[in-house]
């Protein structure tokens, strides 16, 4: 069975070591004993099981085969009890397109004093007339698929800025409570990625109100992640150096564009699903 990992420099390997219990010559069996489970749950369609797709789940779940494959089975059950999220699941469709160029998300080029990728989302680039909020989803989603393919967005993590600057009280009221739970489910209970945390700055009243709904669905793990910032950009940095932020974020950078991480991931419009492309039965899409 191939290895995989060879290519992590030192640095890297002792933090995976360190922080999640990879040890090199034990991971062949942990993908093992992670396949060895899938019997277990035929009601699940497992459309991806290749060693490099399951080490991800692993290394999200700290080397706990039990809760790798848990994992690994809600991933691909959410995707059966939610197939209109991943109809045309690509850079090309309109919606996704439309959100990545404005930015929902970005990535910054820069990673944190940790080595986790930022994604960023400026909020009140979003309208509504040309997509909603599911698009955003689906954009941050496909974002993600693309970024934790790399062994270092495995073992680092991610962490998450929400610009909500002018975001306006009318466009709050699209910001629909069903979409925000399936949100939070996905990323919360199904994705295999560390999210280190959450930044919100410049957010209003508002959503403030609307994050008080939905924060009884968010586990006391998530929610110890979540940070409110208000106008004070300045503790975001107690978090984030600004050397890597760009000025909007009270950082020492230029501005970000908006088409920096849309034209990367639009430019490579045949990524969907991990390596390949997914196609799921006709009789799966909800109309």
């Amino acid at each position: 069975m191939a290895e995989f990992g060879w290519g992590l420099s030192e640095e890297l390997q002792k933090k995976a070591l360190k922080e999640l219990g990879e040890i090199t010559e034990r991971r062949s069996d942990c993908i093992d004993s992670v396949r060895e489970q899938i019997e277990t749950r035929p009601d699940v369609t497992f459309l991806r099981t290749d060693d490099k797709f399951v080490l991800r789940f692993l290394r999200a779940r700290k080397f706990d085969s039990f809760e790798a494959f848990k994992l690994l089975a809600r991933y691909f059950e959410y995707r059966q009890d939610n197939p209109n999220l991943f109809k045309q699941f690509n850079a090309a469709e309109t919606g996704i397109k439309d959100a990545l160029k404005d930015g929902l998300p970005g990535v910054l080029p820069h990673l944190d004093h940790y080595g986790r990728r930022i994604l960023v989302l400026y909020s009140a680039n979003w309208d509504n007339a040309r997509y909603g909020l599911a698009s955003i989803y689906r954009a941050i989603l496909l974002t993600l698929e693309k970024l934790i393919d790399e062994d270092e967005c495995q073992i680092n993590g991610f962490v998450i800025i929400v610009d909500w600057s002018q975001f306006t009280f009318k466009q709050s009221t699209w910001l629909s409570p069903s979409v925000l739970k399936l949100m939070i489910e996905g990323l919360q209970d199904c994705f295999p990625a560390r999210f280190g945390a959450i930044h919100f700055v410049n957010q209003p009243w508002y959503i403030e109100a609307i994050f008080k709904i939905i924060k009884p669905f968010l586990k006391e793990k998530s929610k110890d992640r979540i940070h409110m910032h208000g106008i004070n950009v300045g503790t975001l940095h107690f978090h984030i150096h600004k050397e890597i932020l760009p000025t909007e974020l009270g950082g020492t950078l230029p501005p970000y564009n908006n088409l920096q991480w849309a034209e990367q991931l639009i430019g490579d419009e045949t990524f969907s699903f991990g390596d390949k492309q997914i196609y799921w039965p006709d009789h799966c899409y909800l109309k």
